[in-house]
């Protein structure tokens, strides 16, 4: 009888262990499983970001120079198309990122590239130009880490 007994109470004991130890695995892997998850989005958003950010970029310099020529209104109204997608990819990295100083960055990246086409010469263009890129970089460098 006591044979018996001690063993139900080992096969209980053990059950319990392996329940208590298998209950731990699940929310290891689970929060694995969300981690990676997140990886995979920020990589995403950072990504569609940086692209947005270029496109926009790229139509503000066109916007720019055709400012005056029979194509104005085309590329005046492809910059505002590229600035909205922009804008969109700045509310994701607002969604993703932990991170306040990084979305900062990206917040400075969207605003000195929207100022682009207020240029009042080439140089100032080409400055404003090249403040954007080094912005997007350092957005870049700051949410990397992030995603490795």
């Amino acid at each position: 009888m006591e044979t018996a007994l001690i063993a139900v109470i080992g096969t209980l004991l053990g059950s319990v262990v392996t329940h208590f130890f298998q209950g731990r695995a699940a929310q290891r892997t689970a929060a694995l499983t969300r981690a990676e998850q997140l990886r995979q989005e920020r990589i995403a958003t950072y990504s569609a970001f940086a692209d947005a950010v270029v496109e926009y970029r790229q139509a503000q310099n066109a916007r720019w120079y055709r400012r005056n020529g029979s194509h104005a209104e085309t590329t005046r109204l492809e910059s505002y198309d590229r600035r909205a997608a922009a804008r969109q990819a700045l509310v994701r990295v607002r969604l993703v990122c932990s991170d306040p100083a990084t979305v900062q960055l990206a917040e400075q990246v969207f605003e000195l590239t929207h100022c682009m086409h207020e240029a009042r010469d080439e140089a100032d263009r080409e400055r404003r130009s090249d403040q954007a890129v080094e912005a997007l970089t350092a957005f870049i460098e700051a949410a990397a880490p992030s995603v490795r």
